[in-house]
């Protein structure tokens, strides 16, 4: 044996003496061993004898690697100190560790509900792309790693093919197999958009889920027009409003029509609008809405006569409410968008049409 100078002396001087640092024993069926635990230096005690490879990284580097490999993955400094002294203070190892890990952290939390996020909008001449990408907290939100994810998840949604003009993009298997790129300090190379979402899942400790996305596609001669509002960075927002405007004669120009598309924007995002045209509007929400306005105006007491022109009225004060093409302008409340239509037609010697809207919400709907 290496220690037979020392065979006399008791286990606990003799480690003492070789690593120069204390440890605890216990007693068990007369056996003595180590118990996992720190010193007040710092160094890692593991069950067992302690490995010389930790004990010869003095406590300034220690701290080093902490730091470095913290600033890599943003990973708790719990979780980066254990990685760090089961890998015997090797970063590189470490840094796989933390991953392999993640991983498993990441899926035990995907159970949990995401109500916060952030929305990500990209698009061409031809083509809007809407992506919704949630997370536990608005902390979460706010971080460059998770809103680089979102930008480079919109960008793979706007490669997604399809005809019809409007349509809901289906996260199914082969968009989640599609390459995204990164170029980060903490995330780089290419990677499948699912492998990014769990490796950003496991960075920031949190669930993140791709819950939906949008594709409008512009008309044959008009414009796609989009606004994001709350926007941290360009290309990201909580509340986006998308329309398309058609204009029938092909050889006008569309700078006005570019104009007054961001200004319909920004108004669908603040009106709320449901539907485009009070003809669009379904005759069970007409009838549901006239029977609570009936209901109501029959509590005034008043004669039926009068109880039937307050419904009439209130039903168009709703219509104006809900109906796109019936509220006021937010811009100049002098005209409701049909007006600002007619009037922009008026300027252009060619009709214009809005084809298609929507306005989505980061978290709307989501039971919280």
């Amino acid at each position: 044996m290496g220690f037979t100078g020392c065979v006399r002396r008791p286990i606990g001087v003799l480690c003492k003496t070789i690593y120069g640092h204390h440890y605890t024993t216990k007693s068990n069926k007369g056996a003595s061993f180590f118990e996992s635990r720190q010193n007040k230096t710092g160094f890692c005690i593991i069950r067992g004898l302690p490995s010389r490879r930790c004990y010869s990284v003095e406590m300034s580097e220690q701290l080093n690697l902490i730091k470095k490999l913290r600033e890599r993955t943003s990973a708790p400094i719990k979780d980066v100190k254990s990685a760090l002294c089961a890998c015997s203070w090797d970063i590189e190892e470490a840094q796989k560790e933390l991953r392999k890990r993640g991983v498993i952290l990441a899926s035990k939390k995907s159970s949990r509900t995401a109500t916060q996020g952030l929305l990500a909008l990209a698009q061409h001449e031809q083509k809007a792309a809407v992506i919704e990408l949630n997370c536990e907290t608005d902390f979460v939100a706010k971080n460059e790693i998770f809103q680089l994810l979102a930008l480079s998840l919109v960008k793979l949604a706007l490669q997604v093919e399809g005809s019809q003009s409007f349509r809901e993009i289906p996260f199914g298997p082969d968009f989640l197999e599609g390459k995204v790129g990164f170029d980060h300090p903490k995330i780089s190379g290419e990677k499948t958009a699912q492998n990014a979402i769990t490796e950003v899942a496991a960075m920031m400790g949190e669930n993140i889920k791709l819950r939906r996305g949008y594709l409008m596609s512009a008309p044959s001669h008009g414009v796609l027009s989009s606004y994001l509002h709350s926007s941290p960075q360009p290309g990201l927002g909580r509340i986006a409003g998308l329309l398309s405007l058609e204009v029938e004669d092909q050889n006008v120009p569309l700078d006005a029509v570019h104009k007054v598309g961001s200004e319909i924007a920004m108004h669908i995002v603040a009106a709320k609008p449901l539907f485009l045209a009070k003809e669009l509007v379904s005759s069970d929400a007409i009838n549901n809405e006239r029977e609570i306005l009936k209901s109501q105006a029959q509590s005034t007491g008043k004669p039926q006569v009068a109880i039937e022109k307050m419904v009439e009225g209130r039903l168009r004060k709703y219509f104006e409410d809900v109906v796109l093409m019936e509220q006021k302008f937010i811009v100049n409340d002098s005209v409701n968008i049909k007006m600002l239509l007619d009037n922009l037609s008026k300027e252009l010697g060619s009709p214009v049409k809005i084809t298609n809207f929507q306005r989505i919400e980061a978290g709307e709907g989501i039971q919280r």
